[in-house]
């Protein structure tokens, strides 16, 4: 998992990246609106944590600016103000979820699973698709009842294929996801890893979208 943090307080920022480094979930930091990427092409993230009061702007109007632009990255809202009609206009703004200041880490990680389960439309930590089941937190997966031998890149490549059943995931945004420290992959990089994953779950189940990217077959 790959977040976005938008926060100015330097001790909560880096506090967050501790915490979220400690359960495995790589970050991003950046504190100010005008760092924020506006386009959802240069957005590759799992999520994004977003603060209401920024030094050069509201979160809030970051969000609209967001959502308006198409932009369907699930947003968790970090805010001091507790007050109703704030949470009423980030929710209504397009923010999946609030945390209020201060907050405890392992509540916000909690969250944040919690938001990334709706999106990937799974009611609980074991994904199912199908006769294919996924734990993302114990990195293990199974395919009727077999627990599969995947490589750590390839089970990243499943979980992001598997977050949305039946929907084409471009290779750019695969390229940056599967590598979110570093340099995104080179595209024959991602064939092999798809080819390798199809040979352990069936190549039927991950369908070739020419010219576009790869899906999960609901």
């Amino acid at each position: 998992m790959h977040i976005l943090i938008i926060e100015d307080d330097l001790d909560l920022g880096f506090a967050l990246q501790q915490a979220l480094k400690a359960d495995g979930i790589s970050s991003e930091w950046l504190r100010r609106v005008a760092d924020a990427p506006l386009l959802a092409a240069d957005l590759p993230y799992d999520c994004a944590l977003l603060d209401i009061s920024l030094p050069d702007g509201s979160g809030l109007d970051l969000l609209l600016r967001w959502r308006q632009a198409g932009v369907a990255l699930p947003i968790v809202m970090i805010t001091a103000r507790s007050a109703l009609h704030d949470r009423l206009a980030g929710l209504d703004g397009g923010a999946d979820d609030f945390i209020i200041k201060p907050f405890a880490m392992a509540e916000l990680v909690s969250r944040l699973r919690a938001v990334l389960r709706r999106y990937a439309q799974q009611a609980s930590p074991l994904w199912t698709i199908g006769e294919l089941h996924i734990e993302p937190r114990g990195y293990k997966a199974w395919l009727a009842g077999e627990l599969l031998d995947l490589s750590p890149r390839e089970f990243r490549l499943m979980l992001e294929l598997a977050r949305e059943p039946g929907v084409v995931v471009p290779k750019g945004a695969l390229a940056q996801r599967l590598e979110p420290l570093g340099d995104a992959l080179d595209f024959g990089v991602i064939e092999v890893h798809v080819s390798n994953l199809r040979r352990k779950i069936g190549a039927q189940r991950i369908r070739t979208v020419r010219g576009v990217g790869y899906m999960l077959a609901a």
